[in-house]
């Protein structure tokens, strides 16, 4: 008899790994799309972000660190120059103070002496000086010589308050030489700009018209404003005047121009002790340029000589006019001391590299023929 298979229908099933994991697996599933879900409806459906983790940056660089301690040394001898031009109402005769511009300065000495640009001041009647520290004082023009951009102000502040410049020199230059500039480019101030010295040498002219030599070209980011602030070396020290640009839209274009130190360093103290500069000269008129151009000649014609003067005592012949209109032609200054002189500014150059009771040498040209004038420099505005 064949055995059969008994079957409990009681028996329990054993357990099927895989179906197991399948379990846990849809679990863990659900359990996250509930946290995102409860996420999502807490930020309404915007995605969530942390900060990152901040990474230590380490030490600053050497030059880094010499520029920092340069502004931090320099920046409380500038100044923020405001020009103000006063006018009286014409219906309530109340005084008007009308802001004409503005631009940088640097405090001189601890007197209250401050140096600028002419051009700064110039278009108006009173100043007033803002200070590092905030602090605003009214300036009075001290003096100023308008043929170099040159003008002194002075404010009645502290001591204390008055850090004055470290003074270098412009004479050992080099092209190439790092440079920092700190001023008050469109009313932002406390600016600091880097660059280096692009060219030296250079020239460009005055308010007056007359050229001014030796100007520090720089590629320092110079703007409106920061006219008559100090351009500086990497020892802090004093070396220009930022004075111009060149731009064909009147900002930053990579030239800029400073009055070298030593010109500033020699006029400065004339300017706050006469109000003035004491200039070398010959005491004449000059002829326009255009005249000698006329008369295809090159040189500098010599119209009045002034009574009394260097050029009287020399002999030096002005332009005279008869009765009947006929003009009988001066003298024709063609060189000084050999070197070429061919219209105003070259005249200019010459006398600048001079000195007041200086003998020079004229070459001039008189009726056609060529003679040599000793002339002794003499004081122009005494």
């Amino acid at each position: 008899m064949m055995e059969q298979n008994s079957i409990d229908p009681y028996a329990k099933k054993k357990s099927d790994p895989g179906n197991l994991l399948t379990v846990i697996l849809l679990v863990m599933v659900l359990g996250v799309l509930a946290f995102q879900a409860r996420q999502w409806f807490k930020t309404g459906g915007r995605p969530t972000a942390q900060p990152r983790a901040v990474v230590a940056r380490g030490d600053l660089a050497e030059d880094e660190k010499t520029t920092i301690d340069l502004f931090r040394q320099v920046s409380p001898s500038v100044v923020y120059i405001t020009s103000i031009a006063r006018q009286r109402n014409a219906f309530s005769l109340t005084a008007l103070e009308i802001p004409k511009g503005t631009g940088s300065g640097f405090i001189w000495d601890d007197r209250g002496h401050i140096v600028t640009n002419y051009h700064v001041i110039g278009g108006g009647n009173a100043a007033t000086v803002r200070l590092a520290d905030q602090s605003t004082w009214n300036a009075t023009l001290v003096g100023y010589e308008i043929d170099k951009d040159l003008a002194v102000l002075k404010i009645d502040a502290p001591r204390e308050q008055l850090p004055a410049i470290a003074v270098g020199s412009s004479n050992d230059l080099l092209v190439g030489q790092k440079v920092f500039a700190i001023g008050n480019p469109f009313g932002l101030d406390q600016t600091l700009t880097t660059g280096v010295i692009s060219g030296l040498g250079r020239e460009i002219k005055s308010v007056s018209g007359r050229p001014i030599q030796d100007v520090i070209q720089t590629d320092a980011a110079i703007n409106p404003g920061n006219s008559g602030g100090p351009l500086l070396d990497s020892a802090g020290r004093l070396i220009g005047i930022n004075t111009a640009i060149y731009s064909p839209s009147g900002t930053y274009a990579g030239v800029g121009f400073a009055v070298p130190v030593d010109v500033v360093n020699r006029m400065v103290p004339q300017i706050i002790q006469n109000g003035r500069v004491r200039k070398p000269g010959i005491g004449i008129i000059m002829a326009p340029d255009s005249w000698v151009r006329q008369r295809r000649l090159k040189g500098v014609l010599v119209l009045t000589v002034a009574p009394g003067s260097a050029a009287e005592k020399a002999d030096l012949r002005p332009t005279r006019e008869d009765g009947r209109g006929r003009i009988t032609w001066g003298d024709l200054i063609v060189g000084m001391n050999g070197v070429a002189i061919e219209n105003h500014n070259d005249l200019y150059r010459q006398l600048d590299r001079q000195r007041i009771g200086d003998s020079i040498t004229l070459q001039v040209l008189r009726r056609n023929t060529k003679i040599d004038v000793e002339v002794t420099l003499q004081a122009l505005n005494d």
